[in-house]
Order: structure tokens, then sequence, then C-alpha cells
């Protein structure tokens, strides 16, 4: 294409053409191939007025060449503008310009057909690969869903096992708080019942050590004191308080003063246990004779014999059976002999017992008392039934009550 940038190509294409140049990539060329098919780059096109190209130069020519190409375009055109009838065109320029006319529509239609078919290879290729693009990117979406889905499952049941740890380890953690805490109440209960066990058994310990020892003061107060209780043999009795040291010949002293010459001599004996005291237990205390701190003896007058006091040996339950069956009649012989000669005790008795009791100045009545008692018991009717010290009125009724069950509202169950 350099031939066109001479001086004198440049002076003959001025007067005769308008000359416009193309780049083959510029979007002008792709728009003029679609027109005028371009076979091959450079190329020259010679375009009539009416739009027929009358020449086209492929590829480069030489200066002359163009020049001359250039010429006859022109003298081509004027002669296509003259009068048809003064025209007159030789056969081999009308030859050429047949063939060269449908050599450039065929070389058109198979560069149009060309395009068509690129174009049509191009579309459906960008159809295709815009599907694949399409394909892809919904199968990306697609796995970033899955992936994204996966992932929040996965995150979702981590914190669902995290919870779930740190709730067992909070009911862990409770659970240990709930058994230290029933340890150490089991502990604090353990310690506060054994202190109260403690505190128990020191409190009884010292209750025990002070009723023991309230116990040994009431013992050796009562045993510094015997009461003595004197029986009589007509059924009377008296009593006296006498220091626990002192020896039991003072204490027949006082019995001998107390009911003077009634009786005559007389020895001292107990019934339970069964014991009459000779000359050598006169010299022992009454601690030493298991007196104190109370005892009750009996005054045998010497005129009795002696056997009449039972003691234990071999022929003892003759003696007891002799003495249950005399002695409903001793009992109405100490009634009568009560009731009959009793007299109240000498002036001088009352004067030399400084140490009796009130028991001791109502001596003289209790043989009285006791007579009333008898004749009071001997004079009661039948009509009373005795139970103990307890009399109750004997009735008809009372076989037939005594069979039957008393519930506990006071009715009577036959």
């Amino acid at each position: 294409m350099s031939g066109w940038e001479t001086d004198s190509v440049s002076e003959v294409a001025q007067n005769c053409c308008v000359a416009i140049r193309l780049d083959a990539q510029s979007e002008a060329c792709v728009q003029f191939s679609q027109i005028y098919p371009v076979v091959c780059v450079p190329s020259s096109f010679f375009i009539g007025e009416n739009g027929v190209p009358l020449e086209v130069i492929a590829g480069s020519v030489t200066e002359d060449e163009l020049q001359r190409r250039i010429l006859r375009v022109t003298q081509v055109s004027t002669h296509t503008d003259a009068d048809p009838g003064d025209r007159r065109i030789s056969g081999t320029e009308l030859t050429e310009g047949l063939f060269m006319m449908y050599l450039f529509l065929f070389i058109f239609f198979c560069r149009l057909t060309k395009k068509l078919e690129e174009r049509r290879e191009q579309k459906k290729k960008a159809e295709e690969e815009n599907e694949l693009k399409k394909e892809v990117e919904r199968r990306k979406t697609g796995k970033e869903m899955l992936d994204f889905k996966r992932q929040q499952e996965e995150e979702k049941t981590k914190r669902l096992l995290e919870e779930r740890n740190r709730e067992k380890a909070e009911e862990r953690a409770a659970r240990e708080r709930v058994k230290q805490q029933i340890a150490l109440d089991r502990a604090d209960r353990a310690a506060r019942y054994a202190q109260s066990q403690q505190d128990a058994e020191a409190a009884r310990l010292a209750a025990l050590q002070a009723r023991d020892a309230k116990r040994d003061a009431a013992q050796r107060e009562r045993s510094a004191v015997a009461r003595i209780q004197f029986r009589l043999p007509d059924g009377s009795s008296f009593t006296n308080q006498f220091p626990s040291e002192t020896r039991l010949l003072e204490a027949r002293q006082f019995a001998a003063q107390e009911v003077g010459n009634r009786y005559g001599q007389f020895s001292l004996a107990t019934m339970f246990p069964r014991r009459e005291f000779t000359a050598e237990d006169l010299e022992k205390s009454l601690l030493e004779l298991d007196l104190a701190p109370s005892a009750s003896i009996v005054l045998l007058p010497s005129s009795r014999p002696s056997n009449t006091v039972v003691h234990s040996s071999a022929g003892g339950g003759v003696w007891a059976m002799l003495g249950s069956l005399l002695y409903p009649l001793l009992a109405v012989w100490r009634f009568i002999s009560g009731f009959l000669f009793s007299s109240p005790p000498p002036p001088a008795a009352a004067q030399n017992q400084p140490t009796t009791n009130t028991y001791g100045s109502s001596a003289a009545a209790e043989p009285q008392r006791d007579a009333v008692r008898k004749r009071v018991h001997e004079k009661r009717p039948e009509d009373f039934k005795k139970e103990g010290k307890i009399y109750r009125l004997r009735t008809q009724e009372d076989n037939e009550d005594d069979n039957n069950t008393w519930n506990g509202n006071s009715t009577q169950q036959m």
C-alpha cells in the first residue's frame, strides 16, 4: 500500500476519486467486509457511484500498475456516465468487467456464507459456553449451598454438643456440690449427734453421779439413824430412832423403860429374817446387826417358851404349820387382853425418853386403836367383800359382773 502515498499516484487519484483507508482490525473494516468481501490484505476497491465495485486490486502492486488501474477505472466510469448510444466498449473490456463482477459476487457470497456460518458457530459456541458456564455456576452455587448447609449443620451439631457437654458438666458440678453439701450436712449432723450424745452421756453420767451421790448421802443419812419398831406380844408397837452406832443393849433398855414390868424379862428377836438375839449380840451396834436404817424387833417374854420363835431349821415347816393353826386363837387372846387389861404407861417412862419421836408419844393409844379395828372387823357383816385393804359391798350380781367383760366406753360385754 506504499504506492498510494507517492506524489504521482496521489495526483492521478485526486482528480477522479476519493480515497478512504481502513485498518484491517477496525470496526469500519469489519462493516465494510460484510458488504464487500475482503479476500486479502491489503486490497484496493474502486467503487462507482451506484455502489458497484469497478475494480478490485488484491495485494500490493507497483506504482505504474496502480496508476494504470486508476486511469482505466476512470475511463470505465466516464464511459458509463456518458450516453449509452455513444458508448462503445470493447469485447475484452466487457469480458474482463463481467468476470470481475462475477468473481466479486462469488467472493461476496462465499464470504457472506462463511461469515454467517462463523456467526452461527460463534453464537452456538457462545450459547454452549454460556450454558456450560451457567451449569458450572449452578453446580458451583449448589455445591456452595450444600457446603454452607453442611457447615451450618456441623456448627449446629457442634453447638448442641458443646451445650450438651456444658449442661452435663454443670449437672456433674451440681451433683458434686449436692454430694459435698450432703456430706457436709451428714458430717454436721453426725458431729451434732455425737456432741448431743456426748452431752447426753455427760448429762446422764452427771445425773447418775448426782443420783448416786444423793443416794449415797441418803444412804449414809439413813444409815446414820436406825428406825426401830418394837412389836409387843399383845400386838401393839412403838417406834424410836437411834444412832446407827448405838448398841442393841441401849435399845433393849429403851424398850424395857417403855413396857415396864408388864412382860417381866424378855428377849429380842426379828421375824424377817428369823433371828433371836443373844447376850453377845447386845454388845454389838445396830449397824453391825443389820438393823439400820430400819428394822422391826419383837419382844419375847421369858415366860414364853423359847421354841415359840421359829428358827430356820429342819423342823421349821412343822412349827410354821402349828403357828398358822394357833394364830386365830392367839389373835382372839390378844384382842381380849388388850381390850380388858390395857392400861396407860407410867409417867416416869414418858419422862425418860428424850429421843422418842411422835410415834413413841402415841404408843399408848396404839393398842386401843387395834382393839377398835378388830371389833369393827368382827362386827362387819358378811355383805362386805375384802380385797386387800379395800372392802366392797357384796351383791348377788357380783359373780356375774366378774365374769363379764367391760369395754373402754364403760359398756359391758356379756
